[in-house]
């Protein structure tokens, strides 16, 4: 037997945007049944009910594009940015971190912070390079030993 999964609760913005939706839908309803009995009774009101019907029907199309706007913008939100692609779901949650191991009683102590400090501090020397960096006076000099850089003009 499988446990139903419970839904997530939808962004604020998502919602506000969905009961907007729902009051401009009722509102246009309305005007629909206020325009088909006043064109029953033959009624003045039948012209302002078409234009609260067509207002009602443009202000639906609008809210149901800012529900999917604001869905895009909150889904956005949750899957955070450089994420994998725009259809993956939101970033795995981070590993909850570990304690560190204890010791073992008949391991040896471990090194204090100023000694690994110390370590740290005594960097083997460099050794100096082969070519000289440019800039420097030895750049500029001839090569010497034995080899000569320039070939005589004949």
């Amino acid at each position: 037997m499988s446990v139903a999964r419970r839904r997530r609760r939808l962004p604020d913005e998502v919602r506000v945007a969905a009961v907007r939706a729902v009051l401009c839908l009722a509102f246009t309803l309305v005007g629909l049944l206020v325009a088909a009995l006043a064109s029953y009774a033959d009624s003045w009101l039948l012209t302002p009910a078409l234009m609260a019907m067509g207002l009602g029907v443009f202000g639906t199309m609008w809210c149901l594009l800012e529900i999917l706007i604001s869905r895009q913008v909150a889904a956005q939100r949750v899957r955070g940015p450089n994420s994998a692609s725009p259809m993956a779901g939101s970033r795995a949650a981070a590993p909850v971190p570990q304690p560190p191991p204890r010791p073992h009683p008949a391991a040896p102590p471990a090194r204090r912070p100023q000694e690994r400090q110390q370590q740290v501090r005594q960097a083997p020397e460099r050794q100096p390079p082969d070519r000289p960096s440019p800039g420097s006076p030895q750049h500029d000099r001839p090569p010497q030993g034995g080899r000569q850089s320039r070939v005589p003009m004949p």
